[in-house]
């Protein structure tokens, strides 16, 4: 019986160290990152690691998988696995036409990298223009996911009553600016002068020269993401200069299974701004789902 006993201890000891090992090589893989060989794509992501359940995060158009520093850490604290990467053409990820057609989707890079990591069924958090490929993603795959999040973002909705809304709210000139004028809101360029520099250094690294766009695997429609059955949890920015709460609010009328939140004194680089704020109302939707 003793012998036993030591035996069973022993097992348990090693499955905790391979345990401890791994989780240890996925912190490592955090702040260094990795590469994934998918099809087209060598894709650079990053991956708290651990046993929680894994959220995935989707980067804007601006900024790559460093714009996420803080909620990997807030939610990788509250025991979830946290995974992001930076899309093809952006940041490190290397686009590789012999091995897969170009430019794909990201969409289909998410699906494979899923499949490269053998997620089972993960939550999927995407801003703004990842906001685009949450939303398509979403309608391609809910079965995969836990739970959405949609922050500060149009949809890259193609309906008449999103185009309409867009063109009278839009600045003239203001796409001709430097990104940090249209993306980080005015208040905390002024309260914070070192995360404006912060943010302005990563956007400005963040895409490949002469990088395609990727489009989404269909148009983003009110007819396509009314068929998403996901919980999904849509925040809006309240300074947001390009999808303000009252755009938001037109699409997200079309989302069956939302919960609507909303960041105060926010620009569009909602969850950079507010991380606190943004972090506690995710945390808060994810741990029901």
């Amino acid at each position: 019986m003793v012998k036993r006993r030591e035996f069973l201890v022993g097992v348990f000891t090693v499955a905790l160290a391979g345990q401890i090992a791994t989780a240890a090589t996925a912190a490592d893989n955090s702040a260094s990152g990795i590469y994934a060989e998918i099809p087209g794509v060598k894709l650079w992501f990053t991956d708290s690691g651990g046993m929680g359940t894994p959220i995935v995060l989707l980067h804007a158009n601006t900024g790559t998988s460093a714009v996420w520093t803080d909620q990997v850490t807030s939610f990788s604290q509250a025991g979830y696995r946290v995974i992001a990467f930076d899309r093809r053409g952006w940041g490190k990820s290397i686009a590789n036409p012999a091995t897969g057609p170009q430019p794909g989707s990201i969409a289909g890079d998410l699906d494979a990298l899923a499949d490269y990591l053998k997620l089972d069924k993960f939550h999927l958090l995407g801003v703004a223009g990842g906001g685009f490929a949450a939303l398509d993603y979403a309608a391609w795959h809910p079965e995969k996911l836990r739970s959405l999040v949609i922050g500060a973002s149009t949809g890259s909705i193609r309906d008449r009553e999103i185009a309409d809304f867009s063109s009278r709210i839009e600045i003239q000139e203001l796409r001709k600016l430097p990104a940090v004028y249209r993306e980080v809101g005015a208040s905390y360029r002024g309260a914070n002068p070192d995360g404006t520099k912060r943010w302005i250094e990563i956007d400005e690294h963040s895409r490949q020269k002469d990088a395609p766009s990727q489009p989404l695997r269909t148009p983003n429609t009110f007819a396509k993401i009314e068929t998403i059955p996901t919980a999904t949890l849509i925040v809006a920015a309240d300074a947001d200069l390009l999808a303000p709460p009252a755009l938001m609010r037109i699409w997200a009328g079309h989302v069956k299974n939302h919960e609507w939140a909303n960041v105060p004194d926010s620009g569009h680089a909602i969850a950079w701004e507010h991380p606190d704020v943004f972090n506690e109302k995710v945390l808060e939707f994810v741990k029901r789902h």
